[in-house]
């Protein structure tokens, strides 16, 4: 059975406190396993929570602050003790090709793993060979260059096995009509894949960490089935929260209610906040959707696969 599931790795924005860690979130999804914003202690936790290092496929840097960053030194070279069969990409702005290289050899280590670079110079599709889905990276407006990222999966089709039986399609005919789109049924009828199936839309995440309030949040969030992303502050310090380049509750909450968002998932808090109870007040009164509360080792699932893609008319 595939798997596609949120793994929360670290809540904490700036500096970790006794209960979160620094940021860190793995996305499971049949699998390919991404990384997004590793930061200090992310080698630990992919421990505590019984993932192994070697099912990252993928490490997505939304931007070189260290609480986004400096996990990815033990990252790195923790694939590379584990051996896994596979070489790994890491995505990250391309401004910060130092930062990078610094931290990919930040010490002597033996590489055993082919690590892929690619650096991003702005929004568009990047590099996700032989993965089920897309990938795209979206500009956000922090005090540094930051990206987030959006994770699509590619609308397919479910077949209906009644409507195979009633046609004749059993066995290897079932492949061929799923590969070519046609066959001929065995009394000489061809049949098509649009007959005997519905569409299926597929599947969506998207991480919007360290950004104000800019059209790039709108734009990763639209539609999407799970949106995690940063609620450093409540309304109360939005001047503060603008000022920084950071979202409130409330903003990413009317967001993802604007945008028709599936599951939202908050994260990335305040060490001013250790009770979340304002949090969830806040969001709750612009978005009465699947609403999570991010904290350290949670797993969230994908959400179930709606019907139709959000702003589509059924057909």
């Amino acid at each position: 059975m595939s798997q596609r599931e949120l793994v929360v790795l670290g809540t904490a924005s700036q500096v970790p406190t006794r209960h979160r860690n620094h940021n860190g979130y793995l996305l499971l999804w049949d699998g390919e396993g991404l990384l997004f914003d590793p930061g200090e202690g992310t080698q630990r936790q992919l421990l505590y929570a019984g993932v192994s290092a070697g099912a990252i496929t993928h490490v997505c840097v939304t931007h070189f602050h260290g609480d986004h960053c400096l996990g990815l030194p033990g990252i790195v070279q923790r694939i590379n003790l584990d051996r896994p069969p596979h070489p790994f990409t890491v995505h990250y702005p391309a401004s910060g090709q130092v930062y990078f290289e610094r931290l990919r050899h930040a010490s002597a280590f033996h590489e055993t793993v082919e690590l892929l670079p690619d650096p991003i110079a702005d929004s568009g599709a990047i590099e996700a060979a032989g993965a089920p889905f897309g990938l795209r990276a979206v500009r956000l407006s922090h005090p540094v260059e930051s990206f987030g990222y959006r994770l699509t999966e590619p609308d397919g089709r479910r077949l209906l096995p009644e409507r195979l039986a009633a046609r004749g399609v059993a066995g290897p005919l079932v492949g061929e009509l799923q590969r070519r789109g046609a066959v001929t049924a065995p009394d000489g009828r061809t049949v098509t894949l649009a007959e005997v199936s519905v569409e299926r839309p597929g599947q969506s995440a998207a991480f919007v960490m360290d950004t104000r309030l800019c059209p790039g949040v709108a734009e990763l969030a639209e539609g999407v089935d799970l949106l995690v992303v940063e609620a450093t502050f409540l309304e109360s310090e939005a001047a503060l929260a603008e000022e920084h380049g950071h979202l409130t509750a409330a903003q990413a909450a009317r967001v993802a209610a604007e945008a028709g968002v599936g599951t939202l998932v908050l994260t990335h808090f305040s060490q001013r906040y250790p009770d979340l109870a304002g949090h969830l007040a806040e969001a709750r009164r612009h978005f009465d959707g699947d609403l999570v509360l991010a904290e350290d080792l949670l797993r969230v699932p994908l959400p179930p696969r709606r019907a139709v893609r959000p702003g589509a008319e059924p057909r």
